[in-house]
């Protein structure tokens, strides 16, 4: 009768060290990416996604080309900050205080402003498609070139504010939407 023998059992820390060898490098590919630094200092192209900002002041501070994306910025003050070119897809700014921030070129694709004062503020070639602007101020706000489609204008406060074709103005109490301001009336000649 003949025995067949087993070959000898590798230690535990061998395959142990083995199999970790090769589920590392899988691990590190599907692992998701590093979190932004939340924690960084608010400079252009700074990259904050998904950090939790609310209430911060974050006045007077240029933010171009920051990625603002999936962050929250409740109640927080941008006010007089330069935030052009800027992701911030999907970011709250609820009841933040944005008053003449300048958001040109920013991408607000279904941000949400709900309640927010951008009073002043420009949003020339902004997108704001899906953007909820329900009960947003938006008084003389320039609205030049902006990508509406989608957006909840629901009690937002238009007045006074430069409409998307960059020539009609909001008349006082546009409320919801933009009621255009009527010319004014050529004077009557006596003749």
């Amino acid at each position: 009768m003949t025995r067949i023998r087993s070959a000898p059992l590798a230690p535990p820390r061998r395959c142990l060290a083995a199999l970790a060898g090769l589920l590392l490098p899988l691990l590190l590919i599907s692992a998701p990416q590093a979190r932004a630094g939340c924690a960084d200092f608010a400079q252009p192209g700074v990259e904050w996604r998904r950090c939790m900002m609310d209430g911060a002041d974050l006045t007077d501070v240029d933010l171009t080309g920051a990625v603002l994306r999936d962050s929250s910025f409740k109640r927080a003050d941008l006010s007089g900050s330069v935030l052009r070119e800027v992701d911030a897809r999907r970011a709250k700014f609820v009841s933040a205080k944005l008053l003449g921030v300048i958001l040109d070129g920013a991408d607000l694709a279904r941000a949400d402003l709900t309640s927010a004062d951008l009073t002043g503020a420009s949003l020339r070639n902004a997108d704001l498609r899906g953007a909820k602007l329900y009960q947003t101020i938006l008084r003389d706000a320039d609205l030049t070139g902006a990508r509406l489609d989608g957006a909840d204008l629901l009690r937002a406060d238009l007045s006074g504010a430069r409409w998307v074709d960059g020539e009609s103005i909001c008349a006082e109490g546009s409320i919801g939407r933009c009621h255009m301001r009527k010319p004014p009336r050529a004077a009557a000649t006596e003749g």
